[in-house]
């Protein structure tokens, strides 16, 4: 299998905007795509923004909802899949969630955070129950987490069990928390096995301060594109021949001892 060209748009878009957040991702489609990318993958909460308080309720649609229709416009239009973070509308609970949208406008996958992050998460979202969320695309098996997720190893050794080639992280990494993105992120990569494209807002918003940071680490540990700290749009590869060999020669889940770990849940 050819690598797949992955697109990170690190940028926070316009808080509270959705049609102006549309319009930056269908231009950051066109340019992944004149890139040779086939999949684009956009922040935490990119569709209407993160620190946007009590608009919440307001902005937050179902899964099917206008907004996944517009990005599954674009998704077609440029000829690439699109991961964006939204908040989701089911009922009565809204979820902190992100979408994955293939390339002929079909969703392939939809996740709900399941580790909430602060005041401002706890009050307006629901934790999702579902850990290990997948889909296929170009053969490589993409895995969905969203940012402080990530922060728990178990989620990311979940995913590494299930088959996960690729794990898309979306992100609203504020400071000081920027080790999380600089160290934590690539050693995740490599005690897992898989590709991870972590993907930030950028600048201030709100009471928070993003700090961009956004990167695509390899199961080797090394970072194979980082953005800077503002506004980018940055390209890597998800290499699945680096991969197997990467995991034949690194074999810490054959190597795993289970029965030693039961005290650990």
């Amino acid at each position: 299998m050819p690598p797949l060209r992955t697109a990170l748009l690190q940028s926070s878009g316009r808080p509270g905007a959705v049609a102006e957040n549309l319009k930056a991702l269908d231009e950051a489609a066109a340019r992944a795509a004149a890139a040779g990318a086939r999949l684009l993958v956009a922040p935490e909460l990119f569709l209407t923004g993160y620190a946007i308080g009590d608009a919440v309720p307001g902005l937050a649609e179902p899964v099917d909802g206008p907004g996944a229709q517009a990005v599954a416009e674009i998704a077609v239009r440029h000829g690439l899949a699109v991961h964006y973070g939204y908040p989701e509308r089911d009922g009565e609970r809204i979820f902190n969630s992100s979408q994955l949208i293939g390339p002929d406008g079909t969703r392939l996958a939809n996740y709900r955070k399941t580790h909430l992050f602060g005041c401002f998460e706890q009050e307006w979202f629901t934790p999702g129950e579902e850990t290990v969320v997948q889909a296929e695309l170009d053969g490589i098996r993409i895995g969905l987490l969203i940012c402080y997720d990530v922060e728990f190893p178990e989620n990311v050794r979940a995913h590494a069990l299930a088959g996960t080639d690729l794990l898309l992280v979306p992100t609203a990494q504020m400071h000081p928390f920027q080790f999380v993105a600089e160290s934590v992120i690539p050693v995740r990569a490599f005690e897992s096995q898989m590709y991870v494209a972590y993907v930030n807002r950028t600048g201030p918003e709100g009471e928070f301060e993003f700090v961009g940071l956004s990167c695509l680490a390899g199961p080797d540990g090394t970072v194979r594109t980082r953005a800077g700290r503002g506004e980018e749009l940055v390209i890597g590869e998800v290499d699945p021949e680096f991969l197997a060999a990467s995991r034949a020669a690194n074999p810490y889940l054959n190597d795993r001892r289970p029965g030693l770990y039961g005290s650990l849940a």
